[in-house]
């Protein structure tokens, strides 16, 4: 574990950390009760029925989300800044209305044309952003009048109240924290991350001309009490992700 100040040298942590273990994720997100029975049932209920829309699916992993959004009659396009999880995406979404290329949140995403989405989908991505305004803005630019944004972060409470993620930063600060995570098999990658107060991530937000819209801090499903009965019941006590839903 450790704990450092915000840097532009931290731009690429996702593509660092996930591109260590992408295959260990692809094959555990699926069904991992924080994944499958808690942030994205929360994010899809918020995104709500896709059919017949053009949907981007920003930070797309191994495609999971992707393949769901397809399935549900979306015209996807997708992208990830991590390669080995690309290939991913691309053989789980293979023969579907998918596209899927590289494409990094931290900078502009040019390829994807103004006003061209009815709808954003940022499932658990954003955390690995250290300036989230530029990224509001681009989503902003390119979904049509009307559309939505949803997309879902670590809590800022939750993990400030954690040792490991605060070290000694004052809860308004953004800093930069890494952990070994379990659950993806060994050895546990090493996953660094920004912690921020909730003020930024929703002042950024109307900022960048969104109203809000749905703020959830989400309840786990009621299958994940037989699945993980530990974490069914820490996460009924308290939450450990924000799902934000805002419209155009």
């Amino acid at each position: 574990m450790s704990r450092r100040p915000a840097s532009p040298e931290s731009e690429q942590i996702a593509r660092r950390a996930y591109g260590s273990f992408a295959e260990r994720y692809d094959a555990a997100a699926p069904t991992k009760p924080h994944n499958a029975l808690y942030e994205r049932p929360a994010s899809l209920s918020l995104l709500g029925d896709v059919a017949g829309l053009d949907v981007v699916d920003a930070g797309c992993g191994s495609g999971i989300c992707t393949e769901k959004l397809a399935r549900s009659g979306a015209r996807v396009r997708a992208f990830d800044v991590t390669p080995e999880m690309l290939d991913l995406a691309r053989k789980r979404c293979a023969g579907l209305d998918v596209d899927i290329r590289e494409g990094d949140l931290g900078k502009p995403l040019d390829w994807l044309s103004s006003d061209s989405a009815d709808a954003i989908l940022c499932s658990l991505a954003l955390d690995y952003v250290e300036d989230l305004k530029p990224v509001f803005a681009e989503f902003h630019r390119i979904v049509r009048p009307g559309g939505h944004l949803v997309f879902s972060m670590g809590h800022p409470m939750r993990d400030w109240a954690d040792l490991r993620a605060r070290g000694d930063a004052n809860y308004f600060a953004t800093n930069l924290w890494g952990l070994h995570w379990g659950g993806f098999g060994l050895p546990n990658p090493y996953v660094e991350s920004y912690r921020r107060p909730l003020q930024d991530i929703l002042n950024g937000l109307a900022d960048a001309g969104w109203r809000l819209d749905r703020f959830v801090e989400p309840l786990p499903v009621a299958e994940m009490e037989a699945a993980d009965p530990e974490h069914f019941e820490e996460l009924n006590f308290s939450p450990a992700f924000i799902c934000v839903r805002a419209i155009k």
